[in-house]
C-alpha cells in the first residue's frame, strides 16, 4: 500500500460545502415518466474531491460517467481504497451524520447528488430510483464483505484475478476493456505494493492468462477459466 498525496494544491469544495437553492421538481407522471431526476449533476475532473472524510453526509450519489473511488488514509498515509463507483452505482449513503470514507474522480466523472432527508419523498416520486438505492445498498454491503475476505484470506494473484473477474463484469461484460484506474490505485485496494501488482500482472501476460497492451490500461482476458480457479 502506498503513501498518498493529493494531487490538487488546494481541497476542492465539497458536495457539503455546495449550497442549492432547491432540486428540479419532478414532472407529472401521467403515462409518461419524468425526463428529470430530482437530483443536482455535479461535474469532476480527474483528481477532483466529493466529499473528504468527516464531512456531513448530507447527499448521496449515483454515478453517471467516468469513475469515483472511495478512501481512507490512514495514520501513517497510506490509502486504503474501499470501492469503486462505476456508471449506474449509487454511493454515499452512510449510517451516521458523517461521511466515513473520502471520495474523489478517478476520472473525470459526472454524478447526481440527492439530498439525504429527501429520501422518502424521493422514493415515494420515483419508486424505480428507490428500488436502485435499496438494491445498491444490498450489493455494496456484499461486496464489501467479499472485499474482506479478499484481504484476509487470498495472496496476491488470487486477489489480482478476482479483480480482474470484477472489472470485466462491471466494465465490458466481456473479457477487452480499459482499466480506469492506475496500478497505484489497485494496488490500494488490493492492499499491495505497486510492485507487486505489476509483476503479477506481467506474470499473468507470460502465462498466458492475460494480454497487456504497452503503454495503456488496455486488459484482454485469454484464459478466464485458470483466473476463476484462483478466484475460487
Amino acid at each position: 500500500m502506498q503513501a498518498y498525496t493529493a494531487t490538487n494544491g488546494s481541497r476542492v469544495a465539497t458536495a457539503a460545502t455546495v449550497v442549492f437553492q432547491g432540486f428540479p421538481a419532478m414532472r407529472a407522471r401521467g403515462t409518461e415518466k419524468a425526463a428529470t431526476l430530482p437530483g443536482v449533476t455535479r461535474k469532476l475532473t480527474r483528481g477532483e474531491e466529493l466529499f473528504a472524510e468527516g464531512d456531513p453526509s448530507e447527499f448521496f450519489y449515483k454515478v453517471v460517467s467516468g469513475t469515483v473511488r472511495t478512501y481512507k488514509l490512514l495514520s501513517d498515509g497510506r490509502r486504503q481504497i474501499d470501492e469503486f463507483h462505476l456508471a449506474g452505482d449509487i454511493f454515499g449513503l452512510e449510517p451516521g451524520e458523517q461521511h466515513r470514507f473520502s471520495a474523489e474522480a478517478v476520472e473525470d466523472a459526472s454524478v447526481v447528488m440527492f439530498r439525504r432527508r429527501r429520501f422518502a419523498v424521493i422514493a415515494q416520486e420515483d419508486p424505480s430510483l428507490g428500488d436502485q438505492v435499496m438494491a445498491s445498498l444490498m450489493h455494496n454491503l456484499e461486496r464489501a464483505h467479499d472485499h474482506m475476505m479478499l484481504l484476509g484470506r487470498k495472496s496476491a494473484q488470487e486477489r489480482i484475478a478476482t479483480f480482474l473477474l470484477d472489472m470485466s463484469k462491471r466494465i465490458a461484460k466481456g473479457d477487452s476493456f480499459d482499466l480506469p484506474m492506475q496500478r497505484s490505485d489497485i494496488a490500494d485496494h488490493l492492499g499491495l505494493t505497486i510492485e507487486t501488482v505489476s509483476r503479477t500482472l506481467t506474470q499473468f501476460a507470460r502465462d498466458g492468462l492475460i494480454k497487456l497492451a504497452a503503454a495503456s490500461r488496455s486488459v484482454v482476458l485469454c484464459d478466464k477459466a485458470a483466473l476463476r480457479q484462483l478466484d475460487a
